[in-house]
């Protein structure tokens, strides 16, 4: 059910500018969400895969803000309110937040950054000797369609373009694949993705010299997997 249709048959009063959404889980899980973004494509989520969602999914009803981050839908909700500002709950002040260097805090960071991750091959998997395999993986984005991944094999020094697999869907994930062969050697895989909107995703030392090391959400880094002449692979940050 589009959220903008059940406000309008509420009434929004003049002035509000602002939607608290709060589940029925334990801890009340509650954020504050933009009345633009209630208007725009917000929803009230039923149903899933021709089936009522289910309890984990935040049975009976859920809501869904396409490309906001995951814990903003909130699920098991119960109550809805509009307000003329947020609500600064707990869940969007000491949690959800991003502490700065100079010891302030981002606030309300929504919308997921352009991100990608190599799912083949990744950590926890090993390479069955030298020969041609295919790297793939899932590319996303809150601010639109993806417009391009690219692969590297090599740390980064150089990029090939991936295929992606249709359709290409904004703020959807997207399966990309490239042909790789492997001579059996070390090697560091990675991709970054670029949205519609020419946002490329950042990479870890980037994110780091923009934030500190203190913010541990909205991470969309260019994660590298690091594959060992044994064929083991594994996470270069762990």
């Amino acid at each position: 059910v589009p959220l903008s249709i059940l406000l309008d048959e509420a009434g929004v009063e003049p002035g509000a500018s602002w939607l608290l959404a709060e589940g029925a889980d334990s801890a009340a899980m509650s954020r504050s969400v933009p009345l633009p973004k209630a208007m725009d494509d917000a929803m009230i989520a039923l149903w899933q895969n021709g089936e009522r969602i289910r309890p984990e999914q935040g049975y009976p009803m859920r809501l869904f803000l396409p490309g906001f981050e995951g814990n903003m839908n909130v699920k098991w909700l119960r109550r809805l309110q509009v307000n003329d500002g947020p609500t600064m709950t707990r869940d969007e002040t000491s949690k959800y937040s991003d502490l700065m260097p100079d010891g302030k805090a981002w606030l309300f960071t929504f919308t997921m950054g352009v991100k990608s991750l190599i799912t083949s091959p990744s950590h926890g998997l090993k390479m069955q000797g030298p020969g041609l395999y295919e790297i793939s993986g899932l590319a996303w984005s809150g601010a639109g369609k993806i417009r391009r991944v690219e692969v590297s094999a090599d740390g980064g020094r150089t990029w090939g373009e991936a295929a992606l697999t249709d359709p290409v869907l904004s703020k959807s994930l997207t399966r990309f694949r490239m042909p790789w062969r492997w001579n059996g050697g070390p090697a560091i895989l990675k991709s970054r993705a670029i949205d519609e909107t020419g946002a490329v995703q950042p990479t870890r030392d980037e994110l780091i010299a923009q934030r500190g090391e203190r913010s541990n959400y909205h991470y969309h880094g260019i994660q590298p997997w690091s594959i060992a002449a044994t064929g083991e692979v594994t996470n270069v940050h762990a």
